[in-house]
């Protein structure tokens, strides 16, 4: 005849089967919030990719013909009046067709002026609108986000005396008190405690001409 468990083991068994099941959930929870992270990572890195080609082809083609045959520089310093009326120095350019980017409020229109800005608490933004319309000098640029995630912008001086390259958090002047382009864009991202910085190359002329 079997002997039946007392009810000591029974309490000891439920007792086992809780911890186990208790260590298993930790476990799946421990994992599941790891592939999270990891996931939420690989997303911002595939972002950080993405935006910085985005931006890399947009100054590539502003420095291609017809504008880069113009004897200006494609990508200068510009004052710029924005939608809150200050007046802003930024990074501009010219893009014959417009970019993907803007949602125009009627017909697209070419020959499109666009600066790129930092806004705090908003992001990298493009300022833009058509040398065609008819308020072009009056109205100030509309504003498009490009990313929330870019958190500063500044700009790379290549020190030739030095051999070096120094950093600027606003765009500077030369010796004659002009306006000075950057030769590199250094932009920082932030997502949540990571943080991933870039650089990218502004095109000249001569480096936006067809290798051809």
């Amino acid at each position: 005849m079997k002997r039946g468990f007392t009810l000591l083991e029974i309490l000891i068994a439920l007792a086992l089967t809780s911890l186990v099941l208790v260590a298993l959930n930790t476990f799946m929870f421990s994992m599941g919030e790891l592939w999270g992270r990891n996931t939420d990572l690989r997303l911002f890195d595939r972002h950080v990719r993405s935006v910085t080609r985005f931006l890399e082809h947009e100054l590539r083609v502003a420095a291609l013909p017809p504008v880069g045959t113009t004897g200006q520089a494609p990508i200068a310093a510009e004052d710029i009046h924005t939608q809150s009326g200050a007046t802003e120095t930024l990074l501009t350019f010219e893009l014959p067709e417009g970019s993907r980017m803007f949602v125009w409020p009627g017909q697209p229109l070419p020959e499109v002026v666009c600066s790129l800005a930092m806004r705090e608490g908003t992001g990298l933004v493009f300022l833009w609108h058509s040398r065609l319309e008819k308020h072009f000098d009056d109205q100030p640029p509309r504003e498009t986000l490009i990313t929330p995630l870019v958190t500063a912008l500044s700009y790379d001086y290549y020190d030739s005396g030095f051999k070096n390259w120094k950093n600027e958090t606003v765009i500077r002047k030369n010796a004659q008190g002009e306006y000075e382009a950057p030769q590199r864009l250094h932009l920082k991202f932030v997502y949540r405690t990571h943080a991933q910085e870039v650089v990218i190359p502004l095109a000249t002329v001569t480096e936006g001409l067809p290798p051809f």
